[in-house]
């Protein structure tokens, strides 16, 4: 069996939620969501877990183009990204979410 690759999730957001997602928890709500949600299905130790406020310029790590499209109005934060595939935007979805998790390979825990 081959060796587990580390898995990118990453949010894009800001403090300041979008007009239309007033009802939906915030940027940074949903990315500590998410890792309890992807923490109590699978093994994440091989998840590398990146907030990025599209507010803060020089980010390291940070896509420049997408942070402008959030700006720009193009894409609807939070915005998810799995290994630079967007699974979520606005107000993401967990089966969308574990379904690109269970393509990289991911573990799940026993019980789950």
């Amino acid at each position: 069996m081959g060796e587990q690759q580390r898995v990118r999730v990453e949010v894009y957001g800001a403090d300041v939620k979008c007009a239309s997602c007033v009802n939906a928890p915030g940027s940074k709500e949903t990315y500590e969501w998410l890792q309890a949600a992807i923490g109590r299905k699978y093994n994440d130790s091989m998840v590398t877990y990146n907030y990025y406020d599209i507010s803060q310029e020089g980010q390291d790590g940070a896509d420049i183009s997408i942070i402008q499209q959030l700006l720009d109005d193009e894409l609807f934060y939070p915005l998810v990204l799995i290994e630079n595939e967007i699974v979520g935007e606005g107000d993401p979805r967990l089966k969308k979410i574990y379904k690109a998790l269970d393509k990289y390979g991911l573990q799940t825990k026993e019980n789950s």
